[in-house]
């Protein structure tokens, strides 16, 4: 057994935030109370003055496992997840193989329930990303698939898509989409406007998102389709799906937390590290969406965490790969540029990287009631500290956020009931 001792226990799902002990025992909550300190517990951790949480839970991951494992690889993932205060976290298919057959499915399984953390994984929607033909969607499923995506690639075909939510919805199983119409696309990775024309380069109108966001969540509301729109940047975007829930589509939204933190602007200061698809927006766009989260228009808070190595970070802006990793600063972001400016409570943070990402994929995680399973994250809220290059256990180092100052340091990391990080 484990006592955690003396934490301020916050529990999205329940409501909880008060001063507890919790007890740990064979991979579950056992019990919350006030417990002394003897002898059967063979670990007592002192929490006092640290936030005790339900493990953080991440829906929009990529370990580049199997194929590009230059940039990660699913034991370096997991590590940077413990180290950031996630016990579960869904992948993406867009590896090399794309995962859309149902051995390439299973073999990574097989390797991901080796590791100390939960990691799943979700298989693709079209045949090699193609956009044409469906994969078989049933199979992959029953194999294991949490959920169907192509994210990093948009679905233009309305048909192909539609046929994809109406499996989807027979199945029960969400389906993610990355919003950017490429036709409106000049070129991507910076937002189209006041930077894009300092640098001369042409950018991704918020347009592109805006348009397909409004055709899928319309999709949604036909298809009964249980949606997420991810990495939403777009004002627009937030206010159009605020509108469809009123509607009664079943569709869900994500941001990151570059997106909620940065603006364009950061490019000019960061360069490449700060190219992302879909590109940082102004400030106008930040604001909406601290609004969509503050009313609940925006149910979760995902990374998108993207490696890449320093040398193709390299390249010229035209030239480099756009993503930014982020599994190690995102609490720590939500801390500072959320909690701390008085836009959310802590209770509601944890809420949108807990219970509502856990319940959107049916898993057993997100709470801290007894009989829960024992994953948990321990972290000072007032605790500031430096993003520092070298001290990622990612096996990338591409984000902006190097050399800026966050408070919230996560001090550990329990998943089953084992310790799987320390700070």
């Amino acid at each position: 057994m484990i006592l955690i001792k003396d934490g301020r226990v916050v529990d999205p799902a329940s409501g909880m935030d008060e001063a507890l002990d919790v007890v740990l025992e064979h991979g579950r909550v056992k019990a919350l109370g006030k417990f002394p300190q003897t002898e059967e517990y063979e670990r007592i951790i002192d929490a006092q003055g640290k936030v005790v949480a339900p493990g953080l839970v991440d829906v929009h991951v990529h370990f580049r496992d199997p194929g590009l494992t230059y940039k990660e690889d699913i034991t370096t993932g997991a590590a940077a997840a413990a180290a950031g205060g996630f016990t579960t976290v869904v992948c993406m298919a867009n590896t090399k193989p794309v995962v859309d057959s149902v051995e390439t499915l299973t073999e990574l399984l097989g390797r991901m329930r080796q590791l100390p953390i939960h990691v799943l994984s979700a298989a693709a929607v079209t045949r090699n990303f193609g956009g044409k033909e469906l994969t078989d969607m049933r199979a992959l499923r029953a194999a294991g698939a949490a959920g169907f995506t192509d994210d990093g690639i948009p679905i233009v075909d309305t048909g192909v898509l539609f046929e994809a939510m109406k499996v989807a919805r027979e199945l029960d199983v969400p389906i993610s989409l990355h919003e950017e119409d490429p036709a409106l696309i000049a070129a991507a990775g910076v937002n189209q406007g006041e930077v894009s024309r300092q640098l001369n380069y042409g950018g991704a109108p918020a347009l592109a998102e805006e348009a397909l966001v409004a055709r899928d969540c319309m999709l949604a509301l036909r298809s009964g389709a249980k949606v997420d729109i991810q990495h939403i940047s777009s004002g627009v975007s937030v206010e159009v799906v605020r509108s469809m829930k009123r509607l009664g589509a079943s569709v869900f939204a994500e941001v990151t937390p570059q997106h909620f933190s940065l603006t364009e602007q950061a490019v000019l200061e960061r360069g490449t590290l700060a190219k992302v698809n879909p590109p940082l927006r102004t400030e106008r766009d930040r604001y909406a969406l601290i609004q969509g989260l503050k009313d609940g228009t925006i149910d979760f808070i995902a990374t998108d965490h993207a490696p890449h190595s320093r040398e193709e970070k390299a390249r010229p802006l035209n030239e480099a790969p756009s993503g930014m990793i982020g599994l190690e600063t995102a609490l720590a972001l939500g801390i500072t540029n959320l909690v701390r400016k008085g836009h959310l409570t802590l209770l509601q943070l944890l809420e949108k990287m807990t219970v509502n990402p856990a319940r959107f994929y049916g898993l057993d995680c997100g709470t801290l009631k007894e009989g829960a399973a024992a994953d948990l994250v321990i972290f000072d809220e007032r605790e500031a500290w430096t993003v520092e290059e070298d001290k990622f256990h990612s096996k990338s180092c591409n984000s902006p956020f190097i050399g800026m100052e966050l408070y919230g340091k996560v001090c550990c990391t329990i998943c089953g009931g084992q310790v799987v990080y320390e700070g």
